[in-house]
């Protein structure tokens, strides 16, 4: 008899409550992908993850989300590949690209796959949840504190050096800057918000 007292007890934890939304975090960042989940189940969401296209197509097709939070770029493919397929299983489905490689033609790009907004890294759960949640008329109302442009370029300098794999060189060449003027950039601390 404990048993199946036990399996009841269990159920309510996964099984999801009627009206709570459910959301799809897709990003091969298990940290960032860690944080976010949390943030957004303290929020009332039922949230799964997946690090990649393929985990995320079978949680999808699984259990159709009401929305999803994809990084543009993952392991094993590319984010707006994976927002028509999302669409197919779920058409209402609002997706959210997040990503740390913004620009203006990723985000145009992402608009056109089905994307209802596109968040440049690190975003907040705040910020995630306002693009979710906005309304089809527009955007997300901006942040109240955003990023200094001091900030971002920071970000952005220590994102490609990364995907250079730490070359300087090679990073300084791919920014178009001095070799000289990226050590010093390197070496300071990030800037303040």
């Amino acid at each position: 008899m404990n048993e199946p007292r036990a399996l009841v007890q269990q159920t309510p934890k996964t099984a999801p409550v009627a009206g709570q939304r459910t959301l799809l975090i897709v990003d091969d960042d298990e940290p960032l992908r860690s944080r976010l989940a949390q943030a957004m189940r303290a929020r009332g969401y039922r949230v799964e993850t997946a690090s990649g296209v393929a985990e995320a197509l079978a949680q999808a097709k699984s259990s159709p989300p009401e929305f999803a939070v994809v990084d543009l770029r993952l392991i094993d493919g590319y984010g707006l590949d994976v927002v028509p397929k999302l669409r197919e299983v779920r058409p209402e489905m609002r997706i959210v690209i997040l990503t740390g490689y913004g620009n203006i033609a990723s985000t145009v790009a992402a608009v056109k796959a089905g994307a209802v907004d596109y968040l440049a890294k690190p975003a907040d759960a705040d910020e995630v949840e306002a693009a979710l949640l906005a309304g089809n008329d527009g955007k997300a109302p901006p942040p109240e504190r955003p990023m200094s442009a001091d900030r971002v370029r920071w970000e952005h300098i220590n994102r490609v050096y990364e995907l250079c794999d730490r070359n300087v060189s090679e990073t300084a060449r791919r920014l178009n800057m001095h070799r000289r003027t990226l050590q010093r950039i390197l070496a300071k601390h990030s800037p303040r918000e």
